[in-house]
């Protein structure tokens, strides 16, 4: 595709790779997508039922917070349950971190600001050794250091630079490598400064993410465009949006960043207008619908949902399944982006979700392959 459509072309930076239990993070592996719950670690059952959701939308990783001895207490409850990594989020107690590592974590957070001495920090890299655990560096611009607070006089993209090189020095003086670090901010412009300058001064993986961004949709937003800028640059090797939502629309915010840029791709993607008085039918609530009815479609596939003939065609022809507003209540549908049948309103919603499922099921047997029209164009 690139060489047809260079424009397309996304070069990853290249990082050495880690590994996050069994799942790689940098080098060329796939981004991965990430979130953390929000329930109370202490309350083991609502902290796996959390995790099931989590994983069942895509989460490659899940961070848990082991703010007291309580919440590391069953924490090996919580691993043995959970089927992707679990991170261990360590603030202020590091202890917490050690214990969480004998408890199977396969990474703990660690923020520079409030881990304490670098004594404290040693044992802490002695734990993670010890479990095989990976750490990840958390520097954040609402707890920086207090000296970097007064050389700086404010939080910066120098100052967050410095707290992560810092902090890097002292795993690597304790010969320890197996690290990733963020350096997030809610301010997008300061963020971004930092992982480009962060990007350019070191070979570790990088996890993104606009810390405190906000409520679903104006947290969307806003890491759209701090995450989004920073993975067209090729900078970022696994993500975590940041919500005042539950952590399940965290994942499926994440994947959806990826699937426009074209780096990852899991489930149906949508692509529908916003709808205007030319539509054939009411497709604000059509796309809630499908959306809602193929969550459980975990297959790369594409769907489009046009409301009139006046791009409908057009992007049906660039999809897997098109479904195109007609008159009189009968609309086109697509499939491989040729016109194949019409279908009457109240049969709609039922004939789109079963093409789509038959579709999937087709692909996961080997029977056949998502469209992909600008292979077509390629030969």
């Amino acid at each position: 595709m690139s060489s047809v459509r260079p424009w397309r072309t996304i070069e990853r930076r290249q990082s050495r790779q880690i590994m996050v239990g069994n799942v790689p993070v940098g080098g060329d592996a796939p981004i991965t997508v990430q979130t953390m719950t929000n329930t109370p670690t202490e309350d083991v059952g609502a902290t796996i039922d959390q995790i099931r959701r989590c994983e069942d939308v895509g989460a490659d990783i899940i961070r848990v917070s082991c703010p007291t001895e309580e919440a590391t207490a069953n924490f090996d409850k919580i691993t043995k349950a959970a089927n992707v990594p679990i991170v261990a989020d360590i603030h202020f107690h590091y202890k917490r971190a050690l214990e969480a590592a004998d408890k199977g974590a396969a990474c703990l957070r660690i923020n520079p600001g409030n881990i304490g001495s670098s004594e404290r920090v040693a044992e802490v890299v002695r734990a993670a050794k010890a479990n095989g655990c990976a750490i990840r560096i958390g520097v954040n611009a609402g707890s920086l250091e207090k000296d970097l607070l007064e050389k700086y006089g404010e939080p910066c993209p120098e100052a967050l630079i410095e707290s992560a090189l810092d902090h890097i020095k002292l795993l690597q003086d304790h010969d320890f490598h197996e690290y990733k670090v963020a350096v997030k901010a809610s301010d997008v412009f300061l963020a971004v400064a930092a992982y480009h300058g962060l990007a350019e001064a070191v070979d570790c993986p990088l996890h993104l993410g606009i810390t405190e961004a906000g409520g679903l949709i104006g947290g969307t937003v806003k890491s759209s465009i701090g995450i989004g800028s920073l993975l067209w640059a090729g900078i970022g090797d696994t993500i975590r949006v940041s919500l005042s939502a539950e952590p399940e629309q965290e994942v499926k915010v994440g994947f959806e960043m990826l699937k426009a840029l074209g780096l990852r791709t899991r489930g149906v993607r949508v692509v529908s207008c916003p709808s205007c008085s030319r539509q054939g039918f009411d497709v604000i609530r059509t796309v809630e619908a499908l959306e809602k009815r193929l969550e459980h479609i975990k297959t790369p596939m594409s769907l489009s949902v046009l409301g009139c003939v006046v791009n409908g065609p057009g992007e049906a022809r660039e999809t897997d399944i098109g479904l195109t507003g007609g008159g009189n209540g009968k609309h086109m549908v697509y499939l491989s982006g040729v016109k194949d049948h019409h279908i009457e309103n109240e049969d709609m919603l039922d004939h789109i979700v079963r093409l789509v499922e038959e579709k999937a099921a087709a692909i996961e047997a080997g029977d056949a392959v998502a469209f992909d029209p600008h292979a077509v164009a390629a030969e």
